[in-house]
Order: structure tokens, then sequence, then C-alpha cells
């Protein structure tokens, strides 16, 4: 509401109603699985259960990949704290919504299970207990980078203004570039608000020379492009040594904003939101590596795709060691999305056990350790400059194991063969005793 709104222009009943037309898209997915488990749904409570964990699951991913995808606010994420967080590094947060789901059920029903299927419920309530107890790790620690990061804190509705924002951007963000003392710097998404053809002449030369020498890097929001050749969101790199620029091109894009649906054109061209189609990133792209680190970007709500940074997992000696967000919620405000948006980026460094540093325009920017908890923080909505240590780390958890090399498969293949059993059931005959 606020991005269509506030800063887009639309009228307020136009930008309600497109929030409500979202959330009631969205809900069909589960009001389906819903039907289909009343249509399915064995008599025993722990198959009824796992039937509905599974259905669950399949609503789960289908909201997160069918048009063009979007798993904000999945079930799982509201465990990346509690006993169900060790879960996290051997299923992610997908098959943490069919735990979730299989112990609602089963909780549910306590009233009319057996002691055994009591017992049973209870057991696996304390089993990711006895994970985290057992200080069970996966990775490694490899070294110890101290970071800054930068939050301009620009106003959205001036970030883009020739006259205001975008001034203001260059000069704060060039000068604290240049003035940090850590050995790496990050400025969030769009730090710097136009093509490197638009910026003032020598601007962009500055800040390679000042990293061409010396024992610093800085990874900084940009787009890239031309009308020519097409757009991209990207991330630039830039250390000693380094011929030409690290580049990362965001691949994820979100729709309405980097990208236009089919159909929808009418839509987008009611708010006064610059808008446009860029050019899609490819999956699993190099790391930035500085100083033993591997640094592995991603831009804006690319991390709610695990599957998708997955993919840098793949092979062990290659596998990042920091993963890197930068981001620009400002679209949002100062509203719940911020929170919602850093419990996604915990549970990606639990699924990973890797430290994420976040880079944002207005919060939240923060380390966060392997552990998912946030050692460093800003103030959100301020201007500020954020100094801390992170610490690397080598290792791969089941679940990079896997979902670096079938993606989400496995999931979609044992929800549909749960539920395919549960149909298969409901049609044979029963025994007339």
């Amino acid at each position: 509401f606020i991005s269509m709104h506030t800063y887009g222009g639309l009228p307020s009943f136009l930008a309600a109603l497109a929030v409500v037309s979202l959330a009631g898209f969205l809900a069909l997915y589960y009001a389906a699985a819903c039907c289909v488990w009343v249509k399915f749904a064995p008599v025993n409570a722990a198959a009824q259960a796992t039937v509905f964990a599974a259905l669950w699951l399949l609503a789960e991913l289908m909201r997160a990949i069918w048009f063009t995808g979007f798993p904000w606010g999945a079930a799982g994420y509201a465990h990346s704290q509690g006993p169900l967080a060790g879960y996290a590094p051997w299923l992610g947060a997908y098959a943490m919504c069919a735990v979730a789901a299989w112990l609602a059920m089963m909780l549910a029903q306590l009233s009319r299970t057996t002691v055994l299927q009591r017992a049973v419920v209870v057991g696996v309530l304390l089993l990711p207990w006895g994970y985290q107890l057992s200080g069970l790790s996966f990775s490694a620690p490899a070294g110890t980078q101290s970071v800054t990061l930068l939050q301009g804190n620009i106003p959205q509705d001036e970030k883009f203004q020739g006259g205001t924002g975008v001034p203001m951007a260059l000069r704060w963000y060039g000068e604290q570039i240049r003035d940090a003392r850590t050995s790496l710097v990050v400025a969030p998404e769009t730090a710097i608000p136009l093509l490197p053809q638009q910026l003032p002449e020598g601007y962009l030369e500055a800040i390679q020379q000042h990293f061409a020498t010396g024992e610093q890097a800085v990874l900084v929001g940009i787009p890239l492009g031309s009308f020519k050749d097409g757009y991209s969101n990207s991330v630039i790199g830039l250390k000693p040594g380094l011929v030409k620029p690290y580049i990362y091109a965001k691949h994820h894009l979100v729709p309405f904003g980097e990208f236009i649906p089919p159909l929808f054109r009418w839509f987008t061209e009611m708010m006064s939101i610059p808008l446009g189609d860029f050019n899609r990133g490819s999956v699993g792209q190099a790391s930035f590596e500085w100083k033993g680190q591997r640094l592995a970007p991603n831009i804006c709500y690319e991390d709610l795709f695990g599957e998708e940074i997955g993919a840098n997992f793949s092979d062990a000696a290659k596998a990042p060691t920091i993963l890197v967000n930068i981001s620009n919620i400002g679209w949002f405000g100062n509203s719940i999305a911020i929170d919602q948006h850093l419990l996604i980026s915990r549970m990606r460094a639990i699924e990973f056990e890797r430290p994420m540093i976040r880079a944002t325009n207005t919060g939240a920017t923060v380390i966060i350790d392997h552990h998912g908890e946030v050692t460093h923080a800003l103030e959100r909505a301020t201007r500020g400059v954020l100094v801390g240590d992170v610490q690397g780390r080598t290792g791969i958890t089941p679940f990079a194991w896997w979902v670096s090399r079938f993606g989400v498969w496995p999931l979609w293949l044992l929800g549909m063969l749960v539920v395919a059993i549960a149909a298969a059931a409901t049609r044979m005959p029963r025994k007339i005793k």
C-alpha cells in the first residue's frame, strides 16, 4: 500500500484493492490445499496430519515459484527462532512449513489420539532442542573480515530526483566509501542511483582509483547497461589489482518494479514510480573474492529464494563464505516489511550456516552470524555507518548439499507422493468385518 499510494501516487482505494487482491490470490493456494485435504484425509490422526503437511508444503511451493514466485511471509520463517530452527540446516524453510503444519495438526488432534501418538508429537517437538544442544555444526571458521555497511536513508520520494535525492546520495555515499577504514565497504541497492554514463565526470573513476591500491575493497549497488543492450540492477566490486570491476546482476526481478508482467502495463502506467523491464542475471554467479573470503551478493528480495542462493554451493571449494544482501526497502516506509525481510535473511544464514551482512537504504542494516543471530545493527530510518567484524565460514549443510543439486524438486516429489497415496487409499474398497 505504501509503495503504490505514498510513492506511486495511486489513489488509496485502488492501492487498498490491489493489496486485498494480492492477499486473496495468494490465499487460494492454501484454500485449495484445505479443500483437497477434506476430500482425501485418511481416518488415522497421524496420517491426516501427514497429508495436511504435504498439501501445505505444496501450497507453499506453488506460492514461492508459480507466476514468478512470492514466498514472502512463508510459514517457515516464523521458526527462525525456537525449537524448530534446528531443522533449517537440514530441510530449509519450505520443508519447515510442512513440519510446522504436521505438528499443528497433531496438536489439534491430541484429544483424539492415543498415548503413543502423543509421545511421538512430544518427541518431534523435543528433537530440534536436542539437535541445538548437541552443538552439531556443518561449517567451520574461515577467518574474519572487518566491514563497513552504509545506510544513507535517502527519502524514497526524492531518491531518483535530480535536484534533491540524486546529489544527496552521490555526495554522502561518495564521502563514506572513501572515508571508510575497514577491509570491506558495502553500499546498498542503487546507492549510486544513476547509470555510469549519467554520473558527473570523474565520479566513478575517483572511486575506482581509490580502491586500485591499498588494502580495501568495496561492493556498491548501481544500475548498469544502456538503452540498446538493456539495463540491470547490479552490484559492482572494486579491489586492488582488478583489471575490470566485478559485476553481479540481479536474477530474480520484482514484478511491477523491475519488469512488467504481461497484460498489466495499464496498471503500472497509473503510478508515478520509475518502472522498467530489466535484464536478468544468471543463477549461481561467481562470488567476489577478497582476502580469503568469497562474498556472494544478492539484491533486495532475492534472499527469499534459498534454492537460488543454494546454486552457489554445488562446489564446496568455491562456495561462498559470506552472504551479502543489499536492499532498498524504502518503498515500504518504516513498516513491518523491514522486520520481515530481516527475518528472511536470518533464515538464509541458518540454512547455509553462513553470516549475512546487509547494507540497506533505510534498514535493516545488520551483521548476522551463521546461527542467524544479529550481532551488529543500525537503527532503522536513520543515516549511519555500521562497522563490525564478520567471521566467514566454510563447509556445506545438508540443505545446501541437496538444494544445490536438485533444487526443490525433492520437496515437490515428496509432497505429491504423499497426496497421491492418500488419494489412492480413499478409492480402495474397505473390508467389511
